[in-house]
């Protein structure tokens, strides 16, 4: 009996099953360390304590991608060791904080399978929780991910494919309990703006770009213990290239989202996501912002602001599809999420 993992293929999954992930991982100060490294991040509420805790926080907290990576990584060998893509995202939640000390671990439900036309692959949706040691949910999230098949002959399943909200409703947020923004500090924050400061139609260019690396693409890879195939294995794709994770260009598209939006400090929800285009290294990611909605809390001086986060390799601010509808060839991700700002 083979005692290594091949991975699962499209025909191996079964609807309703429970995957119960490998390794819960505990964190620490490192993960945020070398987040920072990463990615040019500078919200001020995941950099200090003392100003996390000037909001009503004990300190400051992990960044809230750190917990969705760590969470994320530990789905791979059970969701997309064999993942031609990872395709897209809807109904993601921060349930609670992550601190330095917490154990994560998760697990996945398998909600909907549909074949591809060509009966080569299928795509296959799953919702994933990731849970602390207290057993407290700290993140959810659904996701998508087209999987190859391994014997081309198995029959197809029968096609469900789960109904999802477009957006999250305000009232399904979750403010970390304290959060407190009565007394924001805007001067240490690094820009004036706030929740009233910006109109629904908005868009804002963030003008900065960073070009992908190779290396940092596979360090960074390798810090959320992200396996599929297509991140490291040069033959796993026909053009023999690695594809960059496709959660390296939401973080570096979140921090560069900074400039024009430093006062938004912590993501709460997540509606939905597509990776547009593949990013290669070399490719210059760039970023561009539009508010789609806001909404007030009962926190103190917190509000709610829903956000589409578009990262591009170049052409023009603010294109998105083309007259076809499709999204533009540089286009990498197009994520709609929401975010909590001061008032």
């Amino acid at each position: 009996m083979a005692k290594t993992n091949q991975g699962r293929f499209f025909e191996d999954y079964r609807l309703g099953e429970t995957l119960h992930h490998a390794v819960p991982r505990t964190v620490s100060g490192g993960e945020r360390a070398l987040y920072h490294m990463l990615y040019p991040a500078r919200h001020a509420l995941y950099s200090s304590d003392q100003f996390a805790q000037n909001s009503g926080l004990p300190a400051s907290p992990l960044d809230d991608l750190i917990a969705f990576h760590i969470v994320f990584g530990k789905t791979v060998p059970d969701v997309s060791l064999n993942a031609v893509a990872n395709l897209g995202y809807a109904q993601g939640r921060w349930l609670a904080p992550v601190w330095p000390g917490d154990t994560l671990r998760s697990q996945s439900e398998v909600i909907g399978l549909k074949q591809n036309s060509n009966g080569k692959s299928g795509v296959v949706y799953v919702c994933t929780t990731g849970v602390n040691q207290r057993n407290e949910t700290v993140l959810e999230y659904v996701r998508w991910v087209m999987v190859r098949k391994r014997d081309l002959d198995a029959p197809a399943p029968e096609t469900v494919i789960p109904d999802l909200p477009k957006a999250l409703t305000p009232d399904q947020l979750v403010v970390p309990q304290g959060l407190d923004f009565s007394n924001y500090d805007f001067t240490l924050a690094g820009e004036p703006h706030r929740w009233g400061d910006y109109t629904v139609g908005e868009q804002i260019d963030h003008v900065d770009g960073v070009t992908i690396e190779e290396a940092e693409h596979m360090m960074a890879t390798r810090l959320w213990q992200n396996t599929a195939k297509v991140h490291f294995d040069t033959s796993a794709r026909p053009d023999g290239s690695r594809l960059i994770y496709g959660g390296h260009v939401i973080s570096m598209a979140r921090a560069l989202s900074f400039n024009g939006l430093a006062n938004a400090q912590m993501i709460a929800g997540l509606n939905g996501g597509a990776h547009a285009n593949p990013c290669l290294s070399g490719d210059t990611v760039r970023a561009w912002s539009e508010v789609l909605d806001k909404a007030e809390t009962d926190a103190p001086g917190v509000g709610a602001i829903r956000l589409r986060l578009v990262a591009t390799k170049g052409g023009d601010p603010f294109a998105l599809r083309g007259e076809d509808g499709k999204y533009l060839p540089d286009v990498l991700l197009d994520l709609d999420y929401w975010a909590l700002m001061p008032l």
